[in-house]
């Protein structure tokens, strides 16, 4: 079944809405830049365009990251956004970061390795942004942050998440409007964390499928049955709904464990707790 009409976007307005976003929110902390992560993907690429539209492509950097087992194009299409925007760029290699680690204590778990790799990258940007002193700004979508589908304090760790609120669908929309690459767009994702992993292969179904049971769950707030009736796969429907269940943990920030009367993220939220 495919409904994926319901998730078209006007593109227009979220171009919009999105870049000030960026604006306001990096500004608003006293900043100018943002270091992002340039993977070659399609998340990536859009969230450069949209910070270079929204802060100017002086104050964006973007950094590429290889391992010694990274596909080449994912390196060259990284380069192909970058060069095109014209932000500047780093390529750091992670290999020899990561390698005595994972060969002492990891061996060939290919979980556990991407973890390793998702997490040092995630240092990395971190210490380009205070180089450039930056914001950390992050790639993640709606999709995958529904589903699980990041490291905790590795591809999700970021100051501000401008996509997070975009279906995979829809960033593919986005990413054609702002004028990424089309190579990039119609590339099967993949997080290029060992040879030939894809997203839609480790997750076992498609993002296409993902979006839009999500779509009924969520935005609708529709029960199972009610998705499954629609003419979704049951054991897809189900499968998603254990992800979103078991990973709640990864969206949230860290939960404090309240003992006085002003708890930071329970009683102590906002700017008027200052009487701002």
């Amino acid at each position: 079944m495919n409904s994926l009409a319901v998730l078209e976007i006007n593109t227009d307005l979220v171009r919009k809405m999105i870049v000030e976003f960026i604006r306001a929110e990096v500004t608003r902390v006293g900043y100018t830049r943002v270091v992002v992560g340039l993977s070659g993907g399609i998340d990536s690429s859009l969230v450069a365009f949209l910070a270079a539209e929204a802060l100017g492509r002086e104050n964006v950097r973007g950094v590429i990251m290889p391992y010694r087992t990274s596909n080449p194009e994912s390196r060259a299409d990284a380069e192909t956004v970058a060069n095109h925007l014209g932000i500047e760029t780093r390529v750091i290699e992670i290999t020899p970061m990561v390698e005595p680690y994972l060969v002492e204590h990891v061996g060939d778990e290919s979980r556990r390795r991407g973890n390793v790799m998702a997490r040092m990258r995630m240092i990395v940007l971190y210490d380009q942004s205070e180089e450039f002193r930056a914001l950390v700004i992050g790639t993640s979508n709606k999709t995958e942050a529904l589903l699980g589908y990041t490291t905790q304090f590795g591809d999700n760790a970021a100051a501000l998440q401008p996509i997070t609120d975009l279906y995979k669908a829809q960033v593919r929309q986005l990413a054609r409007a702002v004028g990424v690459p089309d190579t990039i767009i119609a590339k099967p994702p993949s997080a290029d964390l060992w040879q030939g992993q894809t997203d839609e292969g480790e997750l076992g179904f498609t993002y296409d499928e993902a979006d839009a049971v999500l779509y009924h769950l969520v935005d609708e707030r529709r029960r199972a049955d009610d998705v499954i009736a629609l003419g979704f796969e049951p054991r897809v429907v189900r499968r998603i709904i254990e992800l979103v269940e078991r990973n709640h943990f990864k969206r949230v920030p860290p939960i404090v464990a309240k003992i006085s009367a002003r708890t930071i993220g329970i009683d102590f939220l906002y700017d008027r707790d200052w009487g701002k």
